[in-house]
């Protein structure tokens, strides 16, 4: 066999159609677990080269194994793809995106050169099939002809409508390569053109340039290992031999080595260095794997990823993490010696550790707590900044009071996460500028904008509170996070405090199935779904039934019990509620509730207004 590495547009730069075997599975590839992934990779080089990092390595994604095939004289030369038909379909569906892209901004001649590395051009024995250069499998084929031919997003979407059974609550998926493209141009959308209160990448540089200098990248920062077999080689051995199951080496593993190797060139005392500043990385906390986002990760090769990102203020995907850690210690040299670097390792593995699983002594340990609770860990890149930086306890305080703020706002508010690692790698870069105080970070929250930055004002704030159905909003251990803080607030010293050996539940003050005991402030019975649909919009029984089921569901209505009482109060009235509140729960936030002796909407609007000052004082801004 010959085994090359070359740029991904290379292998579509040949007069060739690379067919994929009809005995091979059909395209699988899905949104989560590859085309997120893949454009990720894309993002980041267009990134780089927008941001003038022409230094940055070069991105490798993966092997394919090609077989020559017997072709008769004037047909294109034919090669069997034995391995990588996923990426290599996935790849011409995403060139066909960029190329439909460039077309609906017009970019034209940028939109004809991508053409030329979907479709194969000239003299063609068969040109109905010869001029693609990618063949998939036989059922494959009629959506992938689409994809490649179609020329629009818009026509795409008129040979493909969403279809809706009767009845059905969700309309029947369009064919996953179909899906694929809509995935891959709204990427594209969004990182040319920007959404709504998202910093565009080099918005000042014209389109056509962006998108120009952006193919160039693929052109030469994505890498693939082509490997092309010989007459005597055996395809299918090489294809078990490729996708055999080994116990692979963690990112933490291949630095180890790295940094131990150049630690063995400087003369170091390997056994005393290691066990100095490495050995704590081989205990099994380091080795237990935790969520992060789709995928389960190593806890060592967590914290290499957000020091890496806390060092250089940029987002380092976890799977590059040898490649950019190498690049960056070679580029720009941050320690004076492989001795310094290990120090500096060391300290940052105890600061992560304490930001994860700290002591419940420690200051970080409600803010962990928060974090852990709402899922968002981007934060920890600034965090190791902020502990790096000898932050005194006061400052560190302050600094997690203004990041709960800023999250649980946002959260109530129903805002997006999914920019939060652009957004807190900008405040630690802000940061080491303007140093670490809890004052620089306020004035960096307050300036932020946008949908999917800002950190929404009192009133923004208010009106979610009041109106959002946060039971459906927020999950149960988010609520209970919210409710267990406020309950708190009505805590003075003269009350003794309490633990809760279970997790409690959220409940209903007015519960969900109301209707049977819960008559409306008139005295009659509330209206059916179906009963209301059919009614005039001046209908009052209608009207006041929708009021109440709107209010349901917010802050106000909302409190925490144990399982077991929640369970025994069920559906009740709520003259029994009230009782069993006072006879079961000692909760401050339930003994306040039981004081009001009619519970309707009223009564949830002004609980709900109270309860919001005090959340002012807990998540101020």
């Amino acid at each position: 066999m010959e085994v090359n590495k070359t740029p991904v547009l290379t292998v579509f730069d040949v007069k060739q159609r690379l067919e994929v075997p009809l005995f091979q599975r059909q395209y699988v590839w899905n949104e989560e677990q590859q085309w997120t992934p893949l454009w990720e990779d894309i993002e980041r080089k267009f990134c780089e080269v927008l941001e003038g990092r022409t230094n940055a390595p070069h991105h490798f994604l993966g092997a394919m194994v090609l077989d020559q095939k017997q072709t008769p004289t004037g047909h294109v030369v034919v090669r069997q793809v034995i391995d990588g038909q996923q990426r290599l379909t996935t790849l011409q569906i995403f060139l066909a995106a960029f190329r439909d892209f460039c077309r609906s901004q017009g970019c034209q001649p940028l939109a004809a050169e991508c053409e030329k590395f979907i479709l194969n051009t000239g003299m063609m024995a068969n040109p109905e099939v010869d001029k693609f250069k990618v063949w998939p499998t036989q059922l494959d084929r009629p959506q992938f002809i689409d994809v490649t031919t179609a020329g629009s997003r818009a026509e795409i979407l008129k040979r493909h409508p969403l279809k809706k059974k009767p009845y059905a609550r969700k309309p029947d998926p369009r064919p996953r390569m179909i899906e694929a493209y809509l995935f891959f141009f709204a990427q594209l959308e969004a990182f040319f053109l920007g959404e709504e209160g998202q910093e565009l990448t080099a918005a000042s540089i014209p389109l056509a340039t962006r998108t120009d200098e952006c193919f160039q990248a693929l052109r030469n920062a994505l890498m693939v290992v082509v490997i092309d077999l010989q007459k005597d080689d055996d395809p299918q051995v090489i294809f078990e031999t490729l996708n055999a199951r080994g116990e692979p080496l963690l990112p933490a593993d291949l630095l180890r080595n790295y940094i131990f190797f150049r630690a063995a060139r400087e003369k170091l005392v390997i056994e005393v260095v290691y066990q100095k500043y490495w050995s704590g990385f081989d205990e099994e906390f380091w080795r237990q794997e935790v969520s992060q986002g789709r995928l389960y990760r190593p806890r060592s090769d967590l914290f290499m990823q957000h020091f890496l990102s806390s060092r250089q203020g940029r987002d380092v995907p976890i799977k590059h993490l040898y490649v950019e850690y190498k690049h960056w210690l070679e580029a720009t040299k941050p320690f004076a010696g492989v001795e310094a670097e290990l120090q500096t390792l060391s300290r940052q593995r105890d600061d992560f550790r304490r930001i994860i699983a700290p002591a419940k002594d420690d200051l970080l340990f409600g803010l962990s707590t928060f974090l852990d609770t709402f899922d968002v860990r981007t934060t920890y890149p600034l965090l190791l900044a902020m502990l790096d930086a000898k932050t005194d306890d006061d400052e560190l305080l302050a600094v997690c009071s203004l990041l709960e703020s800023y999250v649980l706002r946002r959260a109530v508010c129903d805002l997006t996460t999914k920019n939060y690692n652009r957004v807190f790698l900008s405040l630690s870069r802000n940061l080491r500028e303007n140093g670490f105080t809890a004052a620089n970070l306020k004035s960096a929250l307050l300036a932020l904008s946008g949908d999917s930055a800002l950190w929404p004002n009192d009133a923004v704030f208010r009106d979610a509170w009041l109106r959002e159905p946060l039971y459906t909003c927020l999950n149960n251990a988010r609520l209970v996070y919210i409710l267990t803080r406020l309950n708190q607030t009505f805590l003075t010293s003269k009350i003794e405090m309490i633990a809760f050996e279970k997790q409690p539940t959220v409940e209903h003050l007015l519960p969900r199935s109301w209707r049977p005991n819960w008559p409306l402030q008139d005295g009659s019975k509330g209206m059916e779904l179906s009963d209301m649909l059919a009614a005039p919009p001046s209908d009052a029984r209608a009207q006041a039934t929708r009021r109440r089921d709107e209010v349901l569901q917010t802050i106000g209505n909302l409190t925490i019990i144990t399982m077991e009482l929640n369970s025994a109060q069920s559906n009740s009235a709520w003259s029994t509620k009230r009782f069993q509140l006072g006879i079961h729960s000692i909760l401050p936030i339930n003994q306040s509730a039981m004081q009001i002796e009619t519970w309707n909407e009223t009564a949830i609007q002004q609980r709900g207004e109270a309860l919001f000052a005090r959340a002012l004082t807990i998540w101020p801004r």
